[in-house]
């Protein structure tokens, strides 16, 4: 399984996702793909973006028994803490 979110992207790019995958609330992408398409599709937003951030997650054998990676702009940090990756929220200080 792999859920994706996406946050102030281009609409082309939501547009392309939802060939692959199911957009249940906006934004937010579910589906089951192998690994060579969940690759392509994040390279696709690597590139597509722009200002905007993506969070990809996915099923996977490890102890969390998932995996993330994020890139760009997005509303929470991933943090790695003892080989378990966690979620941090920025300060509300500005």
């Amino acid at each position: 399984m792999i859920v994706m979110v996406l946050d102030k992207v281009p609409t082309s790019l939501r547009g392309e996702l939802t060939r692959w995958l199911v957009e249940p609330h906006p934004g937010v992408f579910v589906g089951h793909v192998n690994a060579t398409v969940r690759d392509r599709l994040w390279s696709k937003c690597i590139k597509a973006k722009r200002s905007g951030g993506v969070v990809q997650i996915w099923s996977t054998n490890n102890e969390q028994r998932f995996e993330m990676r994020t890139v760009g702009e997005t509303r929470r940090d991933v943090v790695e803490f003892e080989g378990l990756k966690l979620i941090r929220r920025p300060s509300s200080k500005e």
